[in-house]
């Protein structure tokens, strides 16, 4: 089984690959793996999870097992790690965090000293080293580590991303801070921009973090917008890397939204490069046909924000991200930032004099359903012959009217089915279709 998954480690707090001897050990491979010139300086910060204090502490005691040198920020997000990595050449940044999961969950994620998450090649090694009986480690090693102040220089590098802040002085705005990682920065930096900030989500108490808040649970801030008659609000993850907002009456703004209104300002004022976006195959074909009206391409690649940045980086665009809300602005970072984002939907509005719900109306999404079938063995869809029956029929019956894809999950035993096109019972039926023919030659029983 990998140690690394589409985005780092991930798994139970106190289970393999998150118990406290494979992370000791996994802290000790980034040592000798990491390419460096004298010892190794690593930065760590975490979200607001219980188990993310001692697994910091079993990171720092292979890293120092190594003779590295690791210095620690607290609770900040993820995206202040990976900027405060490469602004202060640091040999690699880790944050601990699972992200949008429960509390139970952690992680682990490597950004490289460029600000960039970890490559392929460099885990590989990482693998190999943890899994080699041969590889000593001394669990008794210190785990002191260097308190390093990262909130008010990455605060600085956000405000850029809106810096005519006084054009909205006094906007009332909702932040929903999901008990995580954001409730280090947002709260202070939004209202010292001048925005009118109503707060929530930003109690932790180490078990909280994404419980019923935050961008996988919209309810609550829906509410405080439309009771208060506040102007948007917007909610981040538990690790701060994305964000989804709502509009003044509520409505959901998703990741497909927010990227068709900033790439249609980015391409009107000659900061969108080669007039492309980068999205995942999940994104709506509403986005595509969206663009392509306005003279932009969309580019699609695998599910993942690595995914995305990889694209970006190696051809040059300045623009990509998910539905979910991870939003790459390669002016400003290669990876994901909630805050980021939100202040540039912010910059739009006041560039414009337009609000969030007038931008967001350029996205007309395409009825979309999505099924997971839970299976017992993975063939592909191409070699079962019940299958790829039923999914060339829809694929026909689709024609340039809507967009398939069938594809198996990278972290569960799914199939996953999704489906767009014109007619929202037309769809739930043919995902329906191909999904019994699934059960039936794949099912988990």
């Amino acid at each position: 089984m990998p140690l690394f998954g589409t985005d780092g480690v991930r798994g139970v707090a106190g289970q393999p690959p998150l118990d406290d001897t494979t992370v000791m050990r996994l802290g000790a491979a980034l040592v000798r793996v990491l390419p460096h010139q004298g010892p190794v300086r690593l930065l760590i910060g975490r979200d607001t999870r219980e188990s993310g204090v001692w697994i910091e502490r079993a990171i720092a005691r292979g890293v120092r097992a190594m003779g590295g040198d690791v210095l620690t920020a607290g609770v900040v997000p993820t995206p202040a790690i990976a900027v405060i990595t490469r602004a202060e050449d640091f040999d690699a940044g880790i944050v601990i965090s699972a992200s949008h999961n429960p509390y139970e969950d952690n992680g682990i994620k490597v950004f490289s000293g460029h600000g960039q998450k970890f490559d392929q090649a460099l885990e590989a090694q990482v693998e190999a080293l943890v899994a080699d009986p041969h590889f000593a480690v001394d669990g008794q090693a210190s785990a002191e580590m260097e308190p390093h102040e990262v909130v008010e220089p990455y605060s600085r590098h956000a405000r850029h991303a809106l810096p005519s802040p006084g054009l909205l002085n006094g906007l009332r705005i909702g932040l929903d801070c999901a008990n995580g990682a954001t409730t280090t920065v947002a709260p202070r930096l939004f209202r010292s921009l001048g925005l009118d900030a109503t707060v929530i989500g930003a109690t932790p108490d180490g078990r909280n973090i994404n419980l019923a808040c935050g961008s996988t649970h919209l309810e609550s801030l829906q509410t405080l917008v439309r009771a208060g008659g506040l102007a948007l609000g917007i909610a981040f993850d538990g690790d701060g890397d994305r964000c989804l907002l709502v509009d003044d009456q509520g409505a959901v703004v998703d990741g497909d939204a927010i990227m068709l209104l900033l790439a249609l300002h980015l391409h009107q004022t000659g900061g969108l490069a080669k007039d492309t976006v980068v999205a995942t195959v999940m994104s709506n074909l509403g986005l595509e046909r969206a663009l392509h009206r306005r003279g932009i391409r969309l580019v699609r690649t695998a599910v993942g924000d690595k995914h995305v940045m990889e694209e970006i980086l190696e051809h040059g665009y300045s623009l990509g991200g998910e539905q979910s809300g991870h939003v790459i602005l390669s002016e400003h970072l290669f990876t994901g930032d909630g805050i980021v984002t939100a202040l540039r939907v912010l910059r739009v509005m006041a560039e414009t004099g337009r609000s969030l719900r007038d931008l967001a109306s350029a996205l007309v999404p395409y009825p979309q359903t999505l099924v997971n079938v839970r299976v017992g063995r993975r063939v592909p869809v191409a070699e079962v012959p019940a299958l790829a029956a039923a999914v060339n029929s829809v694929e026909r019956r689709l024609g340039d009217e809507g967009r398939l894809l069938v594809r198996y999950s990278g972290t569960e035993p799914l199939l996953r089915i999704m489906l767009e096109g014109r007619d929202q019972h037309e769809i739930e039926a043919w995902a329906q279709d191909i999904a019994a023919a699934a059960r039936a030659a794949l099912g988990a029983g």
